[in-house]
């Protein structure tokens, strides 16, 4: 890779699916920073800045969002509906790719009518599937 990412949000309540997309990605070598949130909210909160990551660690805004459908008190679809709403600043530019366990063909088709979305991919990330989306999104950069 030319240029790592600067950062990769993760947006699951799934500790062991975390687990395994950080995994992945520090395996890859393609992201300075790999930040994990939970839950939608505190991904929507320390995108508007009301969540400063770790001490020392220098990522305002990912470049990229791997984001889990099915989340307890704010789904992926509430989410994109709060992210839609940010000002131009705090989106940025960002890819954000849906990760799911959804083979629901109906979530795939209201995903890609959003506008959001980037990319619909199922579950476990693995290193083919990471690189097919950096090589896509970010080709300057591979």
């Amino acid at each position: 890779m030319k240029q790592q990412l600067n950062c990769i949000l993760l947006i699951d309540d799934d500790e062991p699916t975390n687990f395994l997309n950080k995994m992945v990605i520090e395996e890859a070598g393609i992201a300075r920073h790999i930040l994990v949130e939970q839950s939608a909210e505190d991904a929507l909160d320390y995108l508007q800045g009301k969540m400063p990551p770790d001490p020392g660690v220098d990522c305002p805004i990912p470049d990229l969002i791997f984001l889990d459908i099915n989340m307890p008190a704010m789904d992926g679809w509430e989410f994109l509906d709060r992210y839609k709403q940010l000002p131009a600043d705090q989106q940025a530019a960002i890819i954000v790719v849906m990760l799911t366990t959804s083979f629901n063909p109906e979530d795939e088709v209201k995903a890609r009518s959003i506008g959001l979305i980037s990319e619909f991919r199922n579950k476990p990330l693995n290193p083919r599937m990471l690189l097919d989306i950096i090589r896509e999104h970010f080709p300057e950069r591979f």
